[in-house]
């Protein structure tokens, strides 16, 4: 039971390698409650595969991934999708606190923040935006 146990541990150290950029700490409580507040504005998308959609329509402005979504593939297609689109993307620890940010009572694994046409949280967005490239350095 202790091997199976500490095998668990390598997996999860391992796989948090793989995820990058990871918000941590206050960065990932305030892009929560970017999301939050895009949620009453119905500017949130939720799942893989409407934030893909997004994506390809052009109309996405952030993309925020769940770092413990199960299996991890069902998200690795998004960051691709992301650079070619040139949209930030950020994980997140926690796929239930996501849902909850989105008003949800289920887990999410990605949300889209959509493009607002008036602006409404363009200077929320930026400032998230501009955190997010200071974790890539």
């Amino acid at each position: 039971m202790e091997q199976h146990n500490n095998m668990q541990v390598e997996v999860e150290v391992g796989r948090d390698s793989k995820i990058f950029p990871l918000a941590k700490g206050s960065l990932a409580t305030t892009i929560l409650e970017l999301t939050q507040q895009a949620n009453n504005y119905n500017l949130v998308k939720r799942g893989a595969n409407e934030a893909a959609k997004t994506l390809n329509r052009g109309t996405s402005d952030l993309i925020i991934l769940a770092a413990d979504a199960e299996p991890i593939a069902l998200v690795l297609h998004l960051p691709l999708l992301c650079e070619d689109k040139n949209v930030p993307y950020v994980f997140v620890p926690s796929r239930a606190a996501l849902g909850r940010a989105c008003g949800c009572d289920r887990a999410v694994s990605a949300v889209a923040i959509l493009r607002a046409e008036d602006g409404k949280l363009k200077s929320q967005v930026e400032a998230v935006r501009d955190k997010i490239d200071q974790l890539l350095i």
